[in-house]
């Protein structure tokens, strides 16, 4: 099946060898920050790294209690952004749940236990870019 290629964001062809994401990044931003927020995620921070790299245009970084917390909200983000049209959604992660990663094409979601984010402190790579830390 062959997909529509989506409209080119601000002057930068799209790769076409990423899905279509379905929604606009900031529509999917929102659907994610909302969930985290009504999950009790904690330290939910977003870093919009558009023109920085070409992999996503943002990341959103949180921690969970547990690894069950964690991976209850990878999945709660899941079907929200597949019911708010976003094609595709991908996961690694799940059956250990100390550190998963959705892949909703344009925006990607790191979620944590505590110590495994401190550990890798993946904000640190992205410090030159603007984040925004969200109360937890």
């Amino acid at each position: 099946m062959k997909r529509e290629a989506a409209a080119p964001e601000a002057g930068k062809p799209r790769d076409p060898n990423r899905p279509a994401p379905g929604i606009d990044v900031e529509a999917a931003t929102q659907v994610i920050l909302s969930s985290l927020e009504d999950d009790k995620a904690e330290e939910i921070v977003s870093i919009d790294i558009r023109g920085k790299s070409s992999f996503a245009d943002m990341l959103v970084v949180a921690s969970g209690r547990s690894a069950r917390h964690v991976g209850a909200l990878a999945d709660h983000v899941m079907r929200k952004l597949k019911e708010a049209g976003v094609k595709d959604v991908r996961v690694e992660g799940m059956p250990q749940a100390d550190w998963v990663l959705v892949d909703a094409g344009d925006v990607v979601v790191h979620l944590f236990r505590p110590e495994v984010r401190s550990f890798y402190n993946i904000e640190k790579i992205w410090s030159g870019n603007h984040t925004t830390a969200l109360p937890s």
